[in-house]
């Protein structure tokens, strides 16, 4: 039967999910942290499954994460090549579903640098479909992991300050965490320069601040998002030397936060950037190897739960037919 709590077959993003869909990802992937940490890492949950890698975008934590992933589940798992696959001929996303759920994958990961079309290819598999990033839109996965993380450091989410800073405009990191964090109860602020803040943050209830020694005070979590010049068309900052200066979080700026505030990254960082290199080695406080090592576990539990309520699902379609 399929999950009573999460019953979904895709993943797509935050938006949407209640506080116990949430809370139920989280839990189911607590047990695969201890599970990851040990001599035995490998299961056969996922025995006989297949696991397709499907990236538009170059990654290194996320697919490596997902593949980790579906290989100490015992799942097969393809990566498809796209440089070197039919796209790069001219074919269609929409063709490309098409044929890869002609070879019944179970579980479809996909990233694609267009914001909706994970949602589409979603329309026309019968497989899984987890979005591991779409355009500027979501990352559900990024954001699971975070809340892992700042859950098990602090044994909640709920009322919690957390201060979200750099490119938001451009970052699908912060827009799933903006989702996750508010339907957790948590107190969301978002720091930026003017022409890195979107306009729709007003009504999420996100709290805006240009001054980043204002926005830091008090703060529980200062989570630093990178500068995503490839998604830059203009100019959205003067230079390198002046976003740190102002943005960049070093210990002078950090020492406004509560003084056990946790330091997250979702990386790659760019040191000297939006993160000083003493902040972020700061094994005492900074928790960024930490999102990385809980990311394999949050990923183990997407992909068994999805893939067994799929198996749920056809099992009931056959039933009905």
């Amino acid at each position: 039967m399929r999950d009573p709590i999460f019953p979904h077959c895709h993943l797509l993003g935050i938006e949407g999910l209640s506080p116990l869909e949430i809370n139920r990802l989280l839990d189911l992937s607590d047990p695969y942290v201890a599970q990851n940490r040990g001599s035995d890492k490998a299961s056969k949950n996922l025995k006989g499954r297949t696991v397709v890698n499907l990236f538009f975008e170059n990654s290194t934590r996320t697919r490596t994460s997902f593949e980790l992933a579906a290989l100490r589940l015992g799942a097969n798992v393809i990566n498809m090549q796209i440089g070197s696959s039919s796209v790069s001929k001219g074919e269609t996303l929409i063709d490309t579903a098409v044929t890869l759920n002609a070879m019944h994958p179970d579980v479809l990961v996909v990233r694609h640098p267009q914001s909706g079309a994970v949602k589409l290819l979603s329309e026309k598999v019968n497989c899984a479909v987890v979005n591991g990033g779409d355009g500027s839109h979501e990352h559900p996965t990024q954001a699971l992991l975070d809340a892992l993380t700042i859950r098990r450091r602090r044994n909640k989410i709920e009322g919690l300050k957390v201060a979200i800073c750099g490119d938001v405009a451009h970052s699908r990191v912060a827009r799933s965490n903006f989702y996750l964090l508010l339907t957790l109860g948590a107190e969301v602020r978002v720091i930026a320069p003017r022409t890195l803040i979107p306009s729709e943050l007003d009504r999420l209830g996100v709290q805006t601040y240009t001054d980043m020694r204002e926005g830091l005070r008090d703060c529980d979590i200062v989570m630093m998002l990178r500068v995503q010049n490839e998604r830059m068309t203009g100019s959205f900052i003067p230079s390198v030397r002046e976003y740190f200066r102002f943005f960049g979080l070093d210990r002078e700026k950090l020492a406004l936060a509560k003084p056990d505030a946790l330091i997250m990254h979702p990386g790659p960082m760019n040191r000297g950037v939006e993160i000083d290199s003493d902040v972020a080695d700061d094994f005492e406080r900074s928790v960024i190897r930490e999102q990385v090592e809980l990311g394999v576990a949050v990923r183990m539990a997407i992909l068994e739960l999805l893939a067994n309520n799929l198996s749920a699902k056809r099992v009931d379609s056959d039933g009905e037919e």
